[in-house]
């Protein structure tokens, strides 16, 4: 067996999919484990994996762990195996933490977002030599690759990527309500302004990825006098880029936090 997946929430199962349906391996070479067994065996019937239980873990290659940082202290005495290596996906948990609890130096940590589910994940990677040596970093590239792009991260930096990119789609998604809500007010019908919200969001990182900076899509828009540039000032007035620093600053912290309750 190539990979277990413990925790087939909507990540693992979005990771399951992504690297079937790309060919990465089959389904058949990859176990499930999830504390919500009937979850477990309707993802295997449909999927064509297999369902594990604990005992089994040791026959895998490697084992992905996609659970919450609070229950792993407790669930590493039973995920540490021998001559396996691990992913993790457990925001705050970092390298040193995991090798401790897990027993081996044949861990890479990995945070991607939500938008894996559709295939356009953005997922940071970091490891140790130990990892590097063995494959296992090459292999989670591989692994996340098939649900968007990789990018190797100094760990350090990990719980920041943490605060702006995997928590990046709940902040774009308050704008987007806020946004629709603002035409809704002003006289829109309200799934005429949900869609517009969607897609006015969707169309503005296909156009921030042709520019050299945020800023000159601003100007672009924001003509002498006009509506753009009114609108603006009112968002300056409300703080609203403040708050969005802040967010990514605070969603930091919590990572830190997290990372110590580990220790």
């Amino acid at each position: 067996m190539k990979l277990a997946i413990v925790g087939v929430g909507k990540l693992g199962l979005a990771l399951l999919e992504g690297v079937t349906a790309r060919g990465v391996m089959p389904a058949a070479e990859i176990g499930l484990l999830d504390a919500n067994a009937p979850r477990a065996q309707e993802i295997a019937a449909r999927t064509g994996a297999r369902v594990l239980s604990p005992a089994e873990l040791g026959r895998a290659e490697r084992i992905l762990i996609s659970l919450q940082p609070r229950v792993f202290p407790e669930a590493a005495e039973w995920l540490a195996q021998e001559n396996a290596g691990y992913i993790s996906t457990m925001a705050g948990v970092n390298v040193t933490a995991l090798s401790r609890r897990l027993g081996t130096k044949r861990v890479v940590r990995v945070m991607p977002n939500l938008a894996a589910t559709i295939g356009l994940s953005q997922t940071a990677i970091t490891g140790p030599r130990e990892a590097t040596d063995a494959g296992d970093l090459a292999f989670a590239r591989t692994l996340f690759g098939a649900v968007g792009d990789t990018y190797d991260l100094p760990e350090h930096l990990f719980n920041t990527f943490t605060g702006m990119s995997a928590s990046g789609p709940a902040y774009a998604a308050v704008v987007a309500e806020a946004l629709a809500d603002g035409g809704v007010r002003m006289g829109l019908p309200r799934p005429l302004a949900n869609e517009l919200a969607a897609k006015l969001l969707v169309a503005t990182g296909e156009l921030l990825q042709r520019r050299a900076h945020p800023g000159l899509l601003k100007d672009e828009v924001a003509s002498p006098g006009g509506t753009t540039i009114a609108g603006l000032a009112a968002l300056e007035a409300a703080g609203v880029r403040g708050g969005l620093i802040e967010a990514v600053v605070q969603a930091t912290r919590r990572g830190n936090e997290l990372g110590r309750d580990q220790d």
